[in-house]
């Protein structure tokens, strides 16, 4: 008998960015594929987490930690984030340590929200969402955000809630398209979620990599605090991607619901892993001043390359990634064109159609992830600038 699946899993598809990753290796293999797909460095994190985290090991923090989060980590957290927000933040109560922001997002929408309750989503969006939703039994609502500027339309955002809204996903700064939520959108979303008895998801995990504007926390806004859970991570922002450590921000009713969420997901985060990066969070000002800068030359790099190619281009204010037009290019869709990508240049891109419920919407865009070296980069870009003399 075949195998059957349930109704959920068959529901979405394996993710996008990683399919495009495997095709790349398998069809070009590691010498040649340049990877601008998945959003991880190809540079080493900095010497010092790495040498707090072999300290850790020899420190013996080789079992379990507390399910919800190494103290540690959550007193460095709650110590950061009480700085930023200007306010106390109670590590005991307040502050959930899962297995990276992706935890944390299903681990929020499990505790939060009902099957058959409404979440408003931004499209595009980051591809986890919309499979959370389902795995919660929550009924999706979209917004759409607008290119170039990726703003969206007050009167579509305000008919998208009702008396079934529970919860809105707030990604600041946004995957895939880099935009930085105004400190105006942001006091609509909290309007919004006060008039319907709404929760705020935030997806801060780049809250450091803001080239234009400023980060702005939900959880500052007048009268949210108590209704927002903010998720961020130690992934973008100390080069360690595959360490999976990140954290829930909330109030304590809706951390109580989490934590019972989270242990039974996944018990807990690498011990060690959450000593090194309580440790990286001590950082002093000048380690997010040079992260910043460098990513800046990065951004810079690639935007100005891709557009010199002929890609349609304006650079993200946020984020490390670029939703870069193809227009010019041919006359590919956009999945045809990521795959064409692959077999004639061994560069992977995301077809943008995968970041939106309607796939029309992302169909003459690709997305490209910068978080690599600048001899990468620039491998890359020169294995693009064929594409001209290539393209049908």
């Amino acid at each position: 008998m075949a195998p059957i699946l349930s109704r959920k899993a068959e529901s979405f598809t394996e993710s996008v960015i990683r399919e495009m990753t495997r095709l790349n290796l398998a069809l070009n293999g590691p010498e040649r594929a340049v990877n601008f797909a998945q959003g991880f460095p190809d540079f080493p994190p900095s010497a010092e987490i790495i040498e707090a985290a072999k300290q850790a090991l020899d420190d013996g923090f080789n079992q379990y930690a507390t399910t919800w989060g190494a103290p540690q980590l959550r007193e460095a957290v709650a110590a950061k984030q009480a700085l930023a927000w200007g306010r106390p933040l109670d590590a005991e109560r307040e502050i959930t340590v899962a297995c990276g922001a992706t935890e944390a997002m299903i681990a929020a929408m499990l505790a939060t929200v009902k099957p058959g309750e409404e979440v408003v989503i931004f499209e595009p969006f980051y591809e986890n969402y919309g499979p959370d939703c389902i795995l919660s039994g929550a009924v999706p609502r979209y917004v759409t955000l607008r290119a170039p500027d990726w703003s969206f339309d007050e009167g579509e955002l305000r008919s998208a809630f009702n008396e079934r809204t529970r919860a809105i996903v707030v990604n600041t700064p946004h995957n895939p398209t880099g935009k930085v939520f105004s400190a105006e959108e942001l006091a609509l979303i909290a309007e919004l979620c006060q008039r319907w008895d709404a929760v705020a998801i935030t997806d801060e995990i780049y809250e450091h990599l803001v080239y234009r504007g400023e980060h702005l926390s939900m959880a500052t806004l007048p009268g949210m605090a108590d209704r927002t859970i903010t998720i961020s991570g130690a992934s973008k922002t100390f080069s360690v991607t595959g360490w999976r450590i990140g954290w829930l921000i909330a109030p304590p009713d809706l951390t109580a619901g989490i934590r019972k969420v989270h242990d039974f997901l996944t018990v807990g985060a690498a011990h060690p892993l959450q000593v090194a990066v309580a440790t990286a969070l001590g950082f002093p000002a000048s380690f997010y001043d040079s992260l910043l800068e460098e990513y800046l030359e990065r951004r810079n790099a690639m935007t100005e390359g891709l557009a010199e190619i002929g890609f349609e281009v304006h650079p993200p204010d946020g984020a490390y990634y670029v939703m870069a037009g193809i227009g010019g290019l041919g006359d590919h869709d956009d999945v045809a064109f990521a795959h064409h990508l692959i077999e004639t240049v061994a560069v992977a891109t995301v077809p943008a159609s995968s970041f939106y419920h309607d796939p029309a919407l992302g169909r003459d865009q690709v997305r490209f992830s910068f978080p690599k070296r600048v001899e990468t980069l620039r491998r890359g870009l020169e294995a693009l600038r064929g594409l001209r003399s290539g393209a049908s």
